[in-house]
Parts: C-alpha cells; structure tokens; sequence
C-alpha cells in the first residue's frame, strides 16, 4: 500500500475518531440538562428507555474507539492493511468497508467459523 492510500485510511480513522468524541460529548450534554422530574410513568419508561439505548450505542463506540485506536497504531509501525493472521496484504475494498479491520476476508472467514463452531 502506498503512502497515499495510507493517508487516506488515516484521515478515515482521524474523522471517525473526531465522530465519536463529538457524539459522545452530545450525549453528555443531553443527558446532563434533562430534567430528571418527570411525574407521567410512561414518559418516564420512555425516557429511560431512550437513555438505555443511547448508552448501549455509546458502549459499542467506545469499543470501536479502541479499534481505531489499534489501527492507527498499526499506520504509525507501518503494518497497517497487513493481515495478522498471513501477513498478506489486506484488499483495499476491505479497508475501505472496515478501516479498523486487522484480518484479510479469508482469515476472518477462518476466525467466525472457529468461533461458531465453539459456540461463541
């Protein structure tokens, strides 16, 4: 992979990241200005149940944060786009739809079989 592409991923990554934080900060301030004295039982359900959710979402950034993480750290050691189960050159269109991605589509197929055929 050249260093234009590299680039690209990287200002990819950069943008999710910048995403991620400004979502994150939203929610903070969302969730800090509501009133919590809400008198009707099923509004209250319903904002609870917004809330929950909102927090689920922000959970699953957080652990997609620590993947964008690991792959810029991956640009910075220059292995990014090398697949760390072969060590073959991950395809492009593969990082294009999952830039954080650390398998080639082959090794991926391995690991999700292994790990249906274990239960997980």
């Amino acid at each position: 992979m050249d260093e234009k592409q590299i680039l690209k991923f990287k200002d990819q990554l950069e943008e999710m990241k910048e995403k991620i934080i400004n979502d994150v900060e939203q929610t903070l301030s969302e969730m800090t200005t509501q009133n919590g004295n809400i008198p009707d039982p099923n509004d209250r359900a319903t904002v609870e149940s917004d809330r929950n959710f909102e927090l689920r979402i922000r959970d699953r950034e957080r652990k997609l944060m620590n993947k964008i993480e690991e792959a810029l750290g991956r640009i910075d050691e220059g292995t990014y786009g090398i697949c760390e189960g072969c060590g073959e050159d991950i395809a492009e269109k593969r990082l294009e739809a999952r830039p954080v991605a650390k398998f080639c589509i082959d090794c991926k197929t391995k690991q999700e079989q292994r790990e249906k055929a274990q239960g997980r």
